[in-house]
Parts: structure tokens; sequence; C-alpha cells
């Protein structure tokens, strides 16, 4: 007999095969056995193969499909799983169940009483409004629930986003009960905070007021604003004490800025002048690009300080220093301009980068030094009032911005010690003018040489040494600056 190892051996195999492969009488297998065969045949021919036994040969194929089917057994959950798999994936939308698209899009969330949630609109009918809301089962808001939503109900289209309190999640046919009147706070809690993280300013009503401030109502939230946050025309109108507010407080409309909210603790703070700054800062950085030095604005007085007055030049405040008031000396501003007032004002400076607007009045009047020369000349009386007193001399005013000095040589003929020995602030004297430098807005003047001779007095030689050493008369004005 020959073996598998032997050249006829593996010539006979070839004889062998090829019968096998066209028997008929095989047993049809299924698709998978059939791809399985070929492998299946090859394993036991290669064993033994004899020319007598060329019929047990194709017996011997009679467990190849046992074989081929256990492979296949094994392989059979792995492929199962994957040609389930590719079933379900490549499922048309059409075939797939009720339950396949529960379970693939709604959420597993358990819808509770009193939540909020967020919907859109589906449908409008007389008894209602059905919403989506995300899950297996639509909700319902009768038409009694949405009476907050007034004329705007008619703007409601389908697909709308609206906001809903949960009033029953198991309703009649299964829908749940929602209603938006009952969500109409909460929808403005979320407004409210959405503008405060974008610090945007927000618009409400007074809807009354006691001693620390007044109640605003806005988006359905009810928040405080305190006394000294209040501006404006609300402020005026607001009457301390708890006492009713005038006329016209109730019902005001006002824009604030949100500083506190806590919706935990149901609290909101509002603040108008939070509101009013920023708006204010806003213009300015607008104006100052506009503005430029020199020119001439129109504007309302602001405000009032002991160091000048604020001009409002439409949204945005410029200061006129209280030497930039008038040509004369000041000593309050409220001695030229009143709170309110409309003015022109000169614009001296613009700091852009500071946000800095400095202003000035008395440039819009001709500088008194500019034609002294034409009203006054050297020799000349004048009647002056004296503004100030200093170790040197007497400060006297002869005209409007015009200013100068009494040396105190030139107060008496006698020698003198202080200025008060002779004259006080606010006398009105008889003066000449001695010396004018327009250039150096300078004014020599003398209240000895205006006084009759009979009222002179001889002076010690002695006394009279510290007085001729003073030096030049612009020193002394060099002195007094």
């Amino acid at each position: 007999m020959a073996t598998a190892d032997t050249p006829d051996s593996q010539a006979e195999v070839t004889e062998v095969t090829t019968p096998v492969e066209q028997n008929n009488d095989v047993p049809k297998a299924d698709a998978a056995t059939e791809a399985a065969a070929p492998e299946a045949t090859e394993a036991p021919v290669a064993v033994e193969a004899t020319p007598e036994v060329a019929e047990p040969t194709a017996v011997v194929e009679t467990p190849a499909p046992e074989a081929t089917a256990e492979v296949a057994t094994e392989d059979a959950p792995v492929e199962a799983e994957a040609e389930t798999a590719v079933a379900v994936a490549e499922k048309p939308e059409s075939e797939l169940t009720m339950e396949d698209l529960l379970e693939e899009y709604l959420p597993s969330k358990v819808l509770r009483r009193g939540e909020i949630i967020d919907g859109k609109v589906m449908s409008r009918k007389a008894e209602g409004m059905l919403v989506d809301i995300g899950y297996k089962s639509e909700g319902f808001v009768p038409t009694k629930e949405m009476r907050s939503l007034g004329e705007t109900l008619d703007e409601l289209n389908v697909g709308d986003e609206i906001i809903a309190y949960v009033v029953n999640p198991e309703g009649n046919e299964g829908s749940s009960i929602l209603s938006i009147d009952r969500a109409r706070g909460e929808q403005g809690w979320r407004v409210l905070e959405k503008a405060m993280e974008n610090n945007e300013t927000c618009k409400g009503v007074i809807t009354g007021s006691n001693r620390g401030g007044a109640v605003v109502e806005s988006e359905g939230v009810q928040g405080f604003v305190p006394l000294s946050q209040l501006v404006g025309p609300a402020r005026e109108l607001y009457v301390p004490g708890g006492e009713p507010p005038k006329e016209g407080f109730i019902g005001m409309e006002v824009e604030f800025k949100i500083i506190e909210l806590n919706r935990r603790r149901n609290r909101a703070i509002f603040s108008e002048r939070a509101a009013l700054q920023a708006w204010k800062q806003i213009q300015k950085m607008r104006l100052v690009q506009e503005l430029t030095e020199g020119e001439i604005r129109k504007g309302r007085v602001a405000g009032i300080s002991n160091f000048g007055a604020f001009v409002d030049l439409g949204g945005a405040d410029g200061l006129i220093h209280i030497s930039e008031l008038s040509w004369e000396p000041v000593k309050s501003p409220d001695e030229v301009v009143t709170v309110g007032e409309e003015i022109d004002v000169f614009v001296l400076r613009v700091d852009r980068e500071n946000l800095k607007i400095a202003l000035s009045l008395r440039r819009l009047q001709p500088e008194p030094w500019d034609d002294i020369e034409t009203k006054f000349s050297v020799g000349q009386t004048v009647t002056g009032t004296v503004t100030k007193l200093a170790n040197f001399g007497a400060f006297a005013r002869i005209d409007r911005g015009i200013e100068g000095l009494i040396h105190i040589s030139e107060l008496a003929h006698q020698v003198i010690k202080h200025p008060r020995d002779v004259v006080n602030e606010g006398d009105e004297l008889e003066l000449k003018i001695i010396r004018i430098e327009p250039e150096r807005r300078r004014l020599g003047l003398s209240l000895k040489q205006t006084l009759d001779g009979a009222e002179e007095v001889a002076v010690v030689s002695e006394d009279a040494e510290p007085t001729e050493d003073i030096g030049d008369f612009g020193d002394i004005f060099e002195d007094n600056e």
C-alpha cells in the first residue's frame, strides 16, 4: 500500500479528489457549510488515499459537513451579532418600531411636578397648546395656564421655544399638563441671570417704595433699588420716611444693572446709578473721539463741587475748574453757574487716554488784559477794592479780571509793619496806576500818591532803609506767585 509521502500516492490523491467533488450523492449543505467544505475535504484525503479506497473516500467526506457545522457553530454567535448589528444599522427608519425610537431618542429622566422645562410648540388649539418637551409623551398647556402671554400669544408659531411649569406629569391621555403662567417668574430669573453674566442693563417698572428705596419689577421678578442707587427723575420723586411717593413715581420705567441675584433666597438687588455710569462711560468714549480742543459746545450744568462745575455735553461730563469759571476770582462755583443751567463752554483739553474733558467758561469772554492799555494808563486814578493782604502789600481789583499790587511802601508815607495797619480786605480806595505790564499780567498801584500833601508824614531815614532795599517792583510779583 502506498503512503501519502510517496510520489504515487500524491498522484492518486489528485485522481481521487476529482470524483469526490463531482459526487452527486452528497447531501447539500447550507451556504456556510458549502463555503467551508473544501477545507474539510482536503484534510481527510491527505491522511489516507488508495485506489481501493476511492468509494470510502467519498464516504470520508460525509463527516465533513459535521466538522464544518461545528466550526460554523462556534463562529455563529459572533457572526450572528455582527449580522444583527448591521441589520439594525441598515434598517430603514420606516421599519423601526416605536420601542426602538423611544429607546434611542427619548431620555430616561422622570418628569416631576414643579419642574421648569423647555419645550417647542407643536400645535395650537382652542383648548390649549401641544408642546414637545423631549419626553415619551407631549406636554399640554391649557388656555387658562397661558394668560400671561396676552397679545404675544398670537405671535407664537410652531417651533417656537417656551418655558413651562409642570403641573401634572401624568395628565389625561398621557400628556403632561403644563403652565406658562407659573413659569413666567422662572423665565424672568433666567433672563436676569443671563443679563448679569453679560454685564448688560435691564429695564423695569417701579411698583412701590419703602424707607430704603424703590421696589422694581422686571421680567416678572420683583427686585429692590436702594436709595443710594436711585438717580435721576426717580430720585427726585422719591419721598423718604415711608411717606407716599410723589405722583408719577409708581409706574415709572427705570433702567438698571443687576448687582446681586439669588434665586434660592428670592433676592434681587438693582442699581440705577450703575446703569447710568455705564451708559455715560460709553458715551464718554464716543465723545472724546469727536471733541477737538478749542471748539465751543453746548452743555447743561449737571453738578457743582467746591473745586468746579460738571457740565453734561450729551451723555458725558466735562469739568470747569473754579479757576476757569471767570476772569475774576471766584470763591464758590455757584456764584457763576447753577445746576440745570444751559451754557456754552470752551473745550480746553481732551485726555483721550484717561477719558477726561477740561472745559472753560471764561475763555468765551475777552481776556481783560488784552485791552488794558486802551482802558487805563500810567498816572490815571482809579477806584479799587482790596481783595487780599500780604506781608509785602495789598492786592486790589480795579476792573473785571484785573488786579494790581499796592506795595507796602505805597500804602502810606509813614513806615508801617503790615498792610492791615492801613487797609483791610473789602475796602474801596482811590488808587493811582504807577506801572502797567500787560505781557506779564502785572499792574502797580499806589495809595499814598493819592493822599493830600498835608497828610504826608516825614519818614525817618533810618526806618526807611528797609523799603529802599526791596528791589525791583517786578520781584514783588514773583514773590507773590
